[in-house]
């Protein structure tokens, strides 16, 4: 199954006989505003509008735990994430649709973490919010409880001593954007630079100007190009495991599987005792 869904395919879906659950992951990366100027309230943004029928999902609280030394976005509690998938009538069998304000690293966080522990059946909506095209409603549903239970899989997933593995005998590639890669700028975490031997592939590049994905053949040309060729094992990281999820999506789209260092730099940099590499090149 298509890892993506256009709007249109979605409306479809919607006045069919099976629609899809569909899961609002609006949600922005905290950093430092303006005097003044309030945070981003993916809730609020929820309640002032949103696709009908829509379930908001908190990536802070139910798609990661507190962060740690893990990392910011370190994985959740599969009893907790799994209760939030229930409350807002997540099923084993039934399709599932997230989105977000457009941007897709936060529906693909969830796309991802279904995917991980199990659902079969889940897309992102292609182009978040803004590409919807039917109405908006405030409504509030109260969905039936479903019945997902998370399972953890045994592939997929990088701690720190396997990305930086692979680094050396496959395809890692930090989605972070490029000067971040090249510890030109690190506004968030204790140190810049990058993974040694990881390779910049910015998950930026993988979307139009529009927030939608580039087509299947051009991501699968530009991540062959990047350095995953044929056959080779490819993880992602980012800064906390969201950016990076988006860029595990575009690889399933262009056909190639990949592993997510969930922990990804902000876990990776925490640690003073591990290497840091600086400047364009990978080592």
């Amino acid at each position: 199954m298509n890892a993506i869904i256009s709007a249109t395919e979605l409306a479809s879906d919607l006045a069919g006989a099976n629609p899809p659950v569909l899961l609002d992951v609006r949600w922005q990366l905290s950093v430092a505003k303006a005097a003044g100027e309030p945070p981003f309230d993916g809730r609020a943004e929820y309640t002032a509008g949103h696709v009908p029928g829509a379930v908001y999902v908190d990536l802070d609280q139910d798609l990661a735990s507190a962060p740690g030394g893990r990392g910011r976005h370190p994985l959740p509690d599969l009893a907790v994430f799994g209760a939030a998938m229930r409350r807002a009538g997540v099923s084993s069998t039934t399709p599932v649709v997230v989105y977000d304000g457009g941007q897709g690293w936060a529906a693909a966080r969830a796309w991802w973490l279904l995917s991980w522990t199990g659902h079969p059946r889940v897309r992102v909506l292609d182009g978040g919010l803004p590409a919807w095209e039917g109405p908006l409603s405030t409504d509030v549903p109260a969905p039936a409880e479903g019945d997902f239970e998370p399972v953890s899989s045994g592939t997929g997933l990088l701690d720190a001593d396997q990305a930086a593995a692979l680094a050396r005998s496959g395809a890692l590639f930090d989605a972070r954007a490029g000067e971040r890669y090249r510890g030109e700028v690190e506004p968030i975490d204790r140190v810049g630079g990058h993974i040694p031997g990881a390779l910049s592939a910015p998950t930026t590049e993988n979307v139009a100007e529009d927030g939608r994905f580039l087509p299947a053949d051009k991501l699968r040309e530009r991540f062959r190009s990047l350095g995953a060729a044929e056959g080779t094992e490819v993880g992602v990281y980012c800064g906390s495991g969201v950016s990076g999820a988006h860029e595990v999506l575009a690889l399933a789209v262009a056909g190639i599987p990949a592993a997510l260092y969930v922990g990804s730099w902000s876990e990776w940099s925490s640690d003073a005792r591990r290497p840091v590499a600086t400047g364009p090149d990978p080592q």
